[in-house]
């Protein structure tokens, strides 16, 4: 195990290049303020280097809110800042001290949408959690389908890619007009809970004659697994504690 003065002081650290990608960003991105404190703890239980995307982000960043907050990305925020939005040790359930023996069971947890979309970086046996893709890579629970993609990048290729402003692509299907009014009035440990739910027939047909509702984060991830559970027999596994 790594001392954290080997995670933190290293040659050519990520966050000024992160801080360049965010300045240069095409996309409404709010940098929370991060938890000195808190960040140095998480970097130290995750035992990645401030070299890399990841460390960077828990080590120096208290979350990303990108486009107005339908998608955060986890980080280490100051305690009550950007309402509520949770830290990225809180979501995978990190544990209260420092234990060399933890590890996370199915990877890592990186991002929530608004829907219950979740953004995760694969552990060492992904197959073996069911889940696709190659150890490292980041996948996605679909909302939409209730399935695993598997997007064929790392973590920091993800980031660059979520900051390009690809969003607007990769959403087309599930937004619908006045969708940033409706997010911007979610707290940050808050979902969109549509119906007909978005898996359905009906919401694939016309997503902008669904109805919505503000609901806990918990419970609209809840919700979405025990789907899963119901439809197709199978469990989608960790999606993120909130």
């Amino acid at each position: 195990m790594r001392e954290l003065s080997q995670l933190i002081d290293v040659e050519e650290p990520a966050w000024p290049d992160i801080r360049d990608t965010l300045e240069a960003s095409p996309v409404s991105v709010e940098v929370l303020p991060p938890d000195k404190d808190l960040g140095r703890v998480s970097i130290h239980q995750l035992q990645v280097t401030a070299r890399s995307y990841l460390g960077a982000v828990v080590l120096h960043c208290g979350g990303l809110l990108v486009d107005g907050g339908w998608l955060r990305v986890f980080g280490s925020p100051v305690g009550g800042a950007a309402r509520g939005t949770p830290a990225f040790a809180r979501v995978n359930q990190f544990p209260e001290a420092f234990d060399p023996e933890w590890r996370p069971e199915t990877g890592l947890v990186v991002a929530h949408d608004v829907l219950g979309g979740v953004f995760a970086l694969n552990g060492a046996a992904p197959a073996r959690s069911g889940r696709p893709g190659a150890p490292g890579e980041i996948v996605y629970f679909a909302p939409d389908s209730l399935r695993w993609e598997a997007l064929g990048v790392g973590h920091s290729t993800w980031l660059d890619w979520l900051l390009s402003g690809a969003l607007d692509d990769f959403y087309a299907d599930l937004r619908r007009p006045g969708w940033r009014e409706e997010v911007r009035a979610l707290n940050g440990d808050q979902g969109l809970s549509l119906f007909p739910p978005l898996w359905s027939a009906e919401a694939r047909q016309d997503i902008s004659a669904t109805s919505r509702r503000a609901v806990p984060m918990k419970e609209l991830l809840g919700v979405a697994r025990d789907a899963c559970r119901q439809f197709d027999g199978a469990d989608p596994g960790f999606l993120g504690a909130v």
